[in-house]
């Protein structure tokens, strides 16, 4: 279709200006627009390139070759270079901040995260949530809303979901934000009983493939319950954070607006905030080559919780802790084993300081602290139970 238009004239010059009709767009949501059953649809998809998949791993420190080699990641059935779950869950998580989180407090916990499908270059994903639940403190004091987040792909396949709990205020006396749209709730495929898709032939890739490209210390057996791995280096955080959190569509101006930063109270109030998901995948970079070199798939994560916030200067570090080794399911039993890990990340000292200065109360939960008599450890930033299937060692 070709269409001719008139050139452009200047005509501000002669339209007179007056404020009768100001508009203040408003995005996210206070406590009392969280109605337990709605639906959110969030706006844009994302449609993953490989030159994105590629420069997530590498900016994120990720030494597991499924994302980096696609010779690698062939030989083990899949279509391409999978994008790595860190990917997936930023990408996933920042699509719902316009209508989730964007006028939030605080992040309160990730729980019963799935990864359901491998997500490659040319897939485009779109995100929606549904509010399951909504806990009001009294007047003017916030509330809790329980949200849950899932990513379906242009087949729309799940590729993964999870729940968050969020910290919200009232309203009050502040501007509305953006209505929902009017009508009947679309469906939510949310999966209570899910499956993974993994690739075909999986598990007898698994018994022919060579381990010339991967680190000889990462397979299942050299994994036991009790086992406290200290991940040697740390990774200082600059104001690259800007730009990454709105390379995978972050839109909350707590973690790029100084001016909004500086606005708040408390311990939020000052230099924009480092996005959660960024400093859970660069903690978790920093542990790949420790844990994830030989692992095929990561299965999900529960409880997680930023303990503490990370601003722009700030050195982070981690340690993970082996929880459970169990085989995995059907024909995968012989060949990958099941590991759940509790992961810890610390910040501004190295994460052998963090452990000879705290000890075993580096593995309490934050939250369970104060009922055990126990100071909360503020060099602790993030704590999660991640699972993850890893290859055994093959004859």
């Amino acid at each position: 279709m070709t269409i001719k238009f008139e050139a452009q004239q200047e005509i501000a010059p002669n339209a007179e200006a007056t404020l009768d009709n100001v508009r203040h767009p408003q995005y996210g949501r206070f406590l009392e627009e969280y109605v337990p059953g709605q639906v959110f649809v969030h706006p844009r998809g994302y449609t993953f390139t490989q030159a994105q998949i590629d420069s997530f791993s590498r900016t994120f420190m990720q030494c597991n070759p499924l994302h980096l080699d696609l010779e690698y990641a062939k030989s083990h059935g899949f279509d391409g270079i999978p994008a790595s779950s860190q990917m997936v869950f930023n990408v996933i998580l920042s699509l719902g901040v316009q209508n989730d989180s964007e006028k939030v407090i605080a992040n309160l916990g990730y729980y019963d995260a799935q990864f359901l499908a491998p997500v490659y270059a040319g897939d485009t994903i779109r995100a929606m949530t549904k509010v399951i639940d909504r806990k009001e403190r009294g007047a003017d004091k916030p509330g809790i809303a329980t949200i849950r987040t899932l990513g379906v792909n242009q087949n729309d396949v799940v590729v993964l979901q999870y729940e968050r709990k969020l910290m919200v205020a009232y309203r009050g006396d502040r501007l509305p934000t953006t209505p929902l749209p009017e009508g009947e709730a679309p469906e939510f495929p949310w999966q209570d009983d899910a499956s993974v898709a993994l690739p075909n032939g999986l598990a007898t890739a698994l018994r022919n493939i060579p381990a010339s490209v991967t680190g000889w210390n990462t397979y299942a057996e050299d994994f036991s319950a009790g086992d406290i791995i200290v991940h040697n280096n740390g990774r200082t955080i600059t104001e690259e954070h800007f730009a990454l959190t709105y390379q995978v569509g972050n839109t909350h101006p707590l973690h790029y607006d100084q001016v909004f930063s500086q606005s708040l109270s408390g311990k939020m109030s000052g230099n924009p905030i480092v996005y959660g998901g960024l400093v859970f995948a660069w903690l978790e970079g920093l542990a790949s080559r420790d844990i994830t070199e030989n692992t095929v798939w990561e299965l999900g994560f529960t409880e997680g919780y930023h303990t503490q916030p990370a601003i722009a200067g700030d050195t982070v570090s981690s340690l993970s802790r082996i929880l459970k080794v169990e085989d995995a399911p059907a024909e995968l039993a012989d060949v990958a084993s099941i590991i759940t890990i509790q992961f810890i990340g610390v910040k501004n000292l190295t994460a052998a300081t963090a452990l000879e200065k705290h000890g075993t109360d580096l593995f309490i939960k934050e939250n369970n602290k104060k009922a055990l008599g126990k100071e909360k450890i503020t060099d602790k930033i993030f704590e999660i139970e991640r699972r993850l299937i890893i290859k055994k060692r093959q004859a």
